[in-house]
């Protein structure tokens, strides 16, 4: 049943080998069950309910890739988008975390338009390849800010932000501190020897530390700090109620804050922008390295596979977590001979079993999931490379979006900051001929109005 529902032998696959993908996969992209409530609970909302969530929209994405596309791509929610959920949306906007719910709910349900259509196409096409490079290296810059905060490696100081200082609250904020440094290292150790999971194990070998540091009484708990303590109080929990505060939260949510709905629609955009092109080139990425490709180098059935992260990211607000998308972490299975959607789907029980260890995924401490965020940017900045810097025209817009994120904390910042010089400074050195689509028009308009009317 299992070979002709996914094809295996047209795929020059086997059951064993699909399911030793999907466990591979797994373990490459099994970080974001401690990282993603750790993001998510600076917006307020409940770090388990947020587990229940993850685990949840992750294993329903992971079915969803199986049976539209039958490919062998993971779904979680993504890192990024998580971050300007909590700390741009929530945190900067001044929104609920319900509100910023109902904007991912709203951009899955877009997205799902646009893969059904042509329009996503014409989306694509229209935003220049140095501005999609851009906004994935600007992520990467934000994505690891944020790691470096959430440790206290880097914390507010005279020159807006600095070094942590060592020699105050050591055994708590240093030593945390410490611990994600060494956590960085331990983990860029992992990955240049090629061990699969390496991000994962790198999780739970700076967490083991950090344990070993507490019964030894070189880490102290100091909650006023923001410090707590890492050892885990239980193992497994079959107690799932949590997700009862988050689920369907979108429909109660108090629209009283929308009295700015110009705002509210670049929220929107701006989860459905970096959604698309992020999946759009996970999906192509992988793909490739997969030969998956067709001659003309596009991928058969990639309406499927978009369908299906369309429908996890709604879903996956309904239940309460931000915008699931589609893991580059999938090579890694891909890589371990995984070609079918069966890949996905042991990925997906994978995600469905680990519900019941929750207890031990939320114990994970902020500076054990910090070195995750900042390898996970070093791998995003990478993106830079495709950018070429020789040409001005192309160079200073890619720069003013990668840069601004970052330092606006903020990844809508960045893509508005991009978009508006790609086509003012094309415009003004009358070069925008070829260059300029109209729907880059239309966007630097909407973005120079925000800054207008907001």
């Amino acid at each position: 049943m299992l070979n002709n529902f996914f094809k295996l032998k047209e795929n020059k696959t086997d059951v064993r080998t699909e399911v030793m993908a999907g466990i591979t996969t797994f373990m490459t992209m099994a970080y974001i069950l401690a990282v993603n409530p750790n993001i998510l609970s600076v917006s307020g909302m409940d770090p388990k309910a947020v587990l229940i969530a993850t685990a949840l929209a992750s294993f329903i994405g992971c079915l969803l890739m199986a049976v539209l596309s039958n490919y062998p791509f993971a779904l979680a929610p993504g890192l990024g988008l998580n971050a300007y959920f909590a700390y741009t949306v929530v945190g900067d906007m001044g929104y609920s975390w319900q509100i910023a719910l109902l904007a991912v709910f709203i951009e899955g349900l877009l997205f799902i338009v646009l893969s059904v259509t042509n329009v996503r196409e014409a989306i694509f096409n229209a935003i220049p390849l140095t501005l999609k490079s851009a906004v994935g290296a600007g992520i990467g810059l934000f994505v690891a800010f944020i790691g470096l905060q959430n440790a206290h490696v880097v914390v507010g100081g005279s020159t807006l932000v600095t070094m942590q200082d060592f020699s105050k609250n050591f055994r708590s904020v240093g030593m945390g501190a410490l611990l994600a440094l060494i956590g960085v290292l331990v983990t860029g150790i992992l990955l240049i020897k090629k061990v699969k999971g390496g991000i994962l194990f790198g999780i739970l070998i700076t967490w083991i530390l950090g344990i070993l540091c507490e019964l030894a009484g070189f880490y102290v708990p100091a909650p006023d700090l923001g410090m707590y303590s890492v050892i885990p109080s239980a193992v497994v929990s079959f107690d799932f109620s949590a997700l009862g505060k988050t689920f369907g939260q979108i429909f109660v949510a108090d629209f009283s804050q929308l009295k700015n709905v110009a705002e509210f629609i670049v929220v929107v955009l701006a989860f459905l922008f970096v959604d698309i092109f992020d999946t759009l080139g996970t999906l192509v990425g992988v793909s490739a390295k997969a030969n998956m490709l067709d001659k003309n180098g596009r991928l058969p059935k990639i309406k499927g596979a978009l369908t299906a992260d369309a429908v996890a990211t709604s879903l996956g607000a309904v239940l309460g977590t931000s915008t699931t998308t589609t893991f580059v972490e999938s090579a890694a299975g891909v890589a371990e001979g995984g070609r079918t959607g069966l890949t996905a789907v042991a990925t997906g029980f994978l995600f469905l079993l680990s519900l019941i260890f929750s207890p031990l995924f939320l114990t994970i401490p902020s500076f054990a999931t910090a070195p995750a965020l900042i390898i996970v940017g070093f791998y995003m900045i990478a993106s830079v490379l495709k950018i070429n810097w020789e040409n001005m025209l192309e160079g200073i817009p890619a720069f003013l979006c990668l840069v601004a994120m970052p330092l606006c904390y903020s990844i809508s910042e960045g893509i508005s900051w991009g978009v508006i010089s790609w086509t003012v400074l094309h415009l003004c050195t009358g070069k925008a001929k070829g260059k300029v689509s109209p729907l880059m028009y239309v966007l630097t308009i909407l973005f120079i109005l925000k800054y207008i009317l907001l």
